[in-house]
């Protein structure tokens, strides 16, 4: 399915900062729909003097319209007409018959689409709603209210509101979650019943309606808590369009404010209110695992490096050349593990950012490699993007591997050398290739090294991966590794 931006641009030409304002409109349609008790379609002109529609809605809260779904065909003949004239009049039309669509008798009204501060339509908002609704209770009459008048916005070019852009949808409250309307000096006019139930597991228990919300909020509230959380007191006002958390006690309750404009004036606010007491907790229980999980990262990263340092120090006592090569090697393969494990402790997730992992073990492996040899450049080209710590593990150090037998074996008498690294990454598999200048290895030399068997075992155990070694052209080893992406989306679900 095409996005907005996508339909937008292939079928129109609108400039990129009516396009983002469009998006944000789209991120608000839900709560438009809800609150209009109706399915809400947005069309857009296309090149060839058609409408497209970009985004559609179906209200949660009342019959939809709409069983097919609509983003990406054209309008069609009982509404084109209708979109016509809201745009070339630049205010919202609404006919006084219904409009039949597919044997249904539908009350529609188009509502031009404006941005803050420009005065031409840029889009066109369709309002469809079932004339055989009846819906005339309180709350149902108090959605539509606030929707007339963020319709009313919308044309002025006052809706939506830019700074909610990068706001946090995670717990965000629906209309249908908890409503309030406030009028303009913040004092309730309308709470639904489940807004009434959020402040009854707070402790009110009283009726709200004709009350200060801000009073309301203080006497349920910890007083420090408020006073810690500045923008409460504008949000439960009506003030500011942003979202915060009320505590009290135990609950903490999602509070959104949307203000009410009239003109560029405000007028009141709506406010939306959703418990997330469980979602909180749930959030905080992950915070600290993820924590836990960084810091054990970050202390095996620093065991390894201390392990490393004693291989070195072991090393630099002995006297046998091979036994200081062989502590080298291990000692190469333990910082390799330990990058992959600093890379861990920085994030989050459970993946790591593998660009970042070759590009700090590369020039590692080759820096130990080259001690008595040629003066070699690791060079890194393409992407590998993100693998889970399972398998960037064994890929960092068949990396380091794989590095270390071109600067050693391919470029052993060489003077000067350069060892290339590139990654391809596809959807369905990640291709490693590296490849060296030198004269290139005897073919019956491959695979009776230690860190050649260890370079197999890691790649087709580990990886479940192919690999492949290969005289180049123009000279030099090339040695392919081939990862089915498959294995790593089954495993951890990585795109």
């Amino acid at each position: 399915m095409l996005t907005l931006a996508e339909i937008v641009a292939e079928q129109a030409s609108l400039p990129a900062d009516d396009v983002e304002w469009l998006q944000d409109l789209v991120r608000e349609g839900q709560i438009v729909a809800d609150l209009s008790l109706a399915d809400i379609a947005m069309w857009v002109r296309t090149t060839d003097g058609s409408w497209v529609a970009v985004a559609l809605f179906r209200a949660s809260t009342a019959s939809t319209v709409f069983y097919r779904d609509i983003v990406g065909t054209h309008i069609s003949d009982p509404w084109d007409k209708l979109v016509d004239e809201c745009e070339r009049r630049g205010t919202m039309v609404e006919p006084t018959e219904p409009i039949w669509f597919e044997e249904t008798a539908t009350l529609v009204r188009a509502i031009p689409i404006r941005r803050r501060g420009g005065a031409n339509t840029i889009a066109v908002l369709t309002r469809h709603a079932l004339v055989a609704d009846n819906l005339t209770n309180r709350q149902a009459k108090a959605f539509i209210e606030s929707a007339e008048q963020i319709y009313s916005m919308i044309a002025e070019g006052d809706f939506p509101d830019p700074s909610q852009r990068d706001s946090s949808k995670l717990g965000a409250p629906r209309a249908s979650d908890g409503f309030i309307k406030l009028d303009r000096d913040g004092t309730v006019t309308y709470a639904s019943p489940n807004a009434l139930s959020s402040f009854n597991r707070m402790g009110y228990s009283a009726p709200m309606e004709g009350m200060g919300l801000v009073e309301v909020a203080r006497l349920v509230g910890n007083i420090e808590e408020i006073a810690a959380n500045e923008m409460l007191p504008m949000v439960v006002s009506g003030r500011v369009p942003w979202q915060t958390d009320f505590k009290a006690g135990p609950i903490v309750i999602a509070v959104r404010g949307i203000p009410l404009t009239q003109s560029g004036e405000r007028i009141g606010a709506i406010l939306l209110l959703r418990d997330v007491t469980e979602l909180r907790r749930q959030e905080r229980e992950l915070s600290s695992k993820n924590a836990t999980i960084r810091e054990i990262h970050h202390r095996v990263k620093n065991n390894l490096q201390t392990v490393a340092s004693l291989l070195r120090i072991q090393s630099r006592r002995t006297k046998s050349a091979e036994v200081k090569d062989a502590i080298s090697q291990a000692m190469r393969r333990v910082e390799a593990i330990a990058v992959v494990h600093d890379a861990l402790a920085t994030g989050l997730a459970q993946t790591v950012d593998f660009d970042e992992v070759a590009a700090r073990v590369s020039p590692l492996a080759a820096e130990v490699a080259n001690t008595d040899g040629p003066t070699v450049r690791p060079v890194i080209e393409g992407t590998f993007g993100d693998l889970p710590s399972e398998f960037a593990t064994p890929l960092a150090v068949v990396l380091t591997e794989l590095i270390t037998n071109a600067v050693e074996h391919g470029l052993k008498d060489a003077t000067d050398g350069t060892v290339t690294v590139r990654a391809e990454r596809e959807a369905d598999h990640l291709r490693v290739a590296v490849s060296d200048n030198g004269p290139g290895v005897d073919s019956s030399t491959i695979g009776q090294g230690l860190g050649t068997q260890i370079i197999r075992t890691l790649v087709e155990n580990e990886l479940s991966a192919t690999i492949e070694w290969a005289r180049g052209e123009s000279g030099g080893t090339i040695v392919t590794i081939d990862i089915p992406l498959r294995y790593i989306a089954a495993a951890k679900g990585v795109k």
